[in-house]
């Protein structure tokens, strides 16, 4: 439920695709003529390192010859983008990072195509405008009504035969876990305002598409819950499973509740997705599914089991049932969230990025390193054909 075109996080292995560079390395080639560096023997990655998006580790180089005495070494090992931010379509080939950028300033470079820093930069309203973003938004809001109408459908009170907790719990889990087999691709597959605003925090995402991922998300759980309103019987119907505090739960107990429980989910997302894992993991679906199904098996007997503000705020709107504790299912799972990402993107597994990245990925603006590489061949193939 990945992030960052994603983003985030699929399943494919990885692969190295295009010439990487080797400037500022121990051996590696020298500045170029053209203000770029000399591309050394593209080599394949160790497969099966990445998930949902390219991996953000370091390929292995062949020694090249030293740089004679009067060529200007780059910087080596450029900061490396986490995996939300390296692409929001998660699914697309891995690609070795390059080892150095152009510092040639663009009024200067654009004659001769070579790139530079101020024009790796992507605008935001070139990301909004763009159609991979304006698909990973359709994605969230179809996944979020799709997952709000399958699990609260399995909630419903049908006089045959009353749903069970076990029932409840797998309806939930396999809703969660199918969405993000199929759109995690597209946008990351969130489907949780409280994972989105986690993904936010551990600096995974830009604030310009949380906003957007949160809309899409809200819109798509009211949807979901209108639609199994018009369709489910008056008799069956009940109050649509909305969140409420049961077996005399206090307020405070439930917020702890929701914490834990989506501490827990927050923790699977974040490492079953994480393309710097280089053990097996198997399927971040069903690792995924299954973390929300063992939430909802001990949650429902304290809160219905939120985990997700936007499944408890979609019925609570079409039933106009919004009790004096529904605030505990916003506070709950966000706090929860975010100290796992917290936790997981800044102690246990922190990225090494400057601040000005940093700054930059907030923003939308910040370019991975393998995009721009691949922007470079595209343009030096544009000028070749116009050339001729």
């Amino acid at each position: 439920m990945r992030g960052s075109q994603p983003a985030g996080p699929v399943y494919s292995a990885g692969r190295v695709a295009g010439p990487p560079t080797a400037c500022g390395r121990p051996g590696g080639g020298a500045r170029g003529p053209g203000g770029g560096c000399e591309p050394a023997a593209a080599l394949k990655g160790p497969p099966g390192a990445p998930r949902w998006s390219p991996a953000a580790g370091a390929a292995h180089r062949a020694p090249g010859p030293a740089p004679p005495p009067a060529a200007r070494l780059l910087y080596s090992a450029p900061p490396r983008a986490p995996r939300h931010v390296a692409s929001h379509a998660a699914g697309s080939r891995d690609r070795a990072a390059p080892a150095c950028r152009p510092p040639a300033p663009c009024a200067a470079a654009a004659p001769t195509g070579e790139p530079c820093g101020g024009c790796r930069l992507k605008s935001m309203k070139k990301e909004v405008c763009s159609a991979a973003f304006l698909k990973a938004v359709f994605a969230e809001f179809l996944a979020t009504l799709i997952f709000v109408f399958f699990g609260l459908g399995s909630a419903l009170k049908w006089p045959s035969a009353l749903p069970s907790v076990l029932q409840i719990s797998l309806a939930f889990g396999l809703a969660i876990g199918t969405m993000a087999q199929a759109l995690g691709p597209v946008s990351g597959g969130h489907m949780n305002p409280a994972i989105t605003l986690a993904l936010l925090v551990g600096n995974q995402i830009s604030l310009l598409r949380a906003v957007f991922y949160l809309v899409a998300q809200l819109v798509g759980a009211i949807a979901g819950a209108a639609i199994l309103y018009g369709l489910a019987p008056s008799n069956a119907r009940g109050n649509l499973a909305v969140n409420a505090l049961n077996n005399n739960t206090t307020a405070g107990q439930a917020v702890v509740a929701e914490m834990i429980l989506t501490f827990q989910l927050a923790l699977c997302v974040f490492s079953s997705t994480d393309s710097r894992r280089t053990s097996p993991v198997g399927s971040p679906a069903l690792s995924i599914g299954l973390s929300v199904t063992l939430g909802h098996l001990v949650g429902i007997y304290f809160t219905g089991c939120s985990m997700n503000p936007a499944r408890s705020f979609g019925p609570a709107v079409i039933m106009n049932r919004f009790s004096s504790a529904h605030w505990v299912f916003w506070v709950g799972p966000v706090v929860g969230a975010a100290t796992a990402a917290i936790i997981y993107f800044y102690l246990l597994f922190p990225h090494s990025l400057s601040l000005s990245d940093r700054a930059a990925i907030l923003k939308g603006t910040y370019e991975p390193d393998e995009d721009w590489e691949e922007s470079r061949e595209e343009r030096k193939k544009t000028m070749e054909l116009t050339a001729h």
